[in-house]
């Protein structure tokens, strides 16, 4: 009798995006309910920041995302923009493999502190900052960035400024 083989699921694959992945990405940032932007800016951050923006896939399909950009004024810093998650994978640590992936590039070689705006009723980013900067052994700076009274219209909160670091490289 011969046995059957098993089959091993596909492992996650992290890459740079390219533009291709752009509509992928705003197409899972749109069903995650996060601040949608234009399908523009995730083609332009596939595009010309590709470098510094993650995505992950499984048997081919995107299931998170991480924009980012090293800011022109303090070329120590890279931003984070915005991080998706597909629901399918929660609670396995994507999120912050994916910005692993993003501190161990070439590119960051330099990067000293890792910075991101989040909503005071994001509990699930503020833990993914937080563990970030425990992993590293190192400090969180939390402050507001952005007061709700800068944003039109009356529903948007305030976006507090979490910045990570100093970063030590290994």
């Amino acid at each position: 009798m011969s046995a059957t083989p098993v089959m091993e699921k596909e492992a996650l694959v992290f890459d740079k995006p390219t533009v291709q992945d752009g509509s992928n990405m705003w197409e899972l940032a749109k069903k995650l309910g996060l601040d949608l932007n234009s399908s523009y800016k995730y083609l332009m951050m596939s595009e010309y920041f590709s470098e510094t923006c993650v995505v992950v896939k499984e048997q081919g399909e995107l299931v998170g995302f991480v924009t980012a950009f090293i800011l022109p004024e303090q070329d120590d810093t890279v931003f984070v923009w915005q991080v998706g998650v597909d629901p399918s994978q929660r609670g396995k640590g994507l999120a912050s493999r994916m910005l692993s992936e993003l501190l161990d590039r070439e590119t960051c070689n330099e990067v000293k502190y890792l910075e991101a705006t989040v909503t005071p009723s994001n509990d699930a980013s503020q833990k993914l900052f937080r563990r970030l900067a425990r992993t590293n052994e190192t400090a969180c700076h939390v402050s507001e960035c952005f007061s709700e009274d800068l944003f039109p219209g009356d529903n948007h909160e305030a976006e507090l400024s979490f910045k990570i670091g100093p970063m030590v490289h290994k």
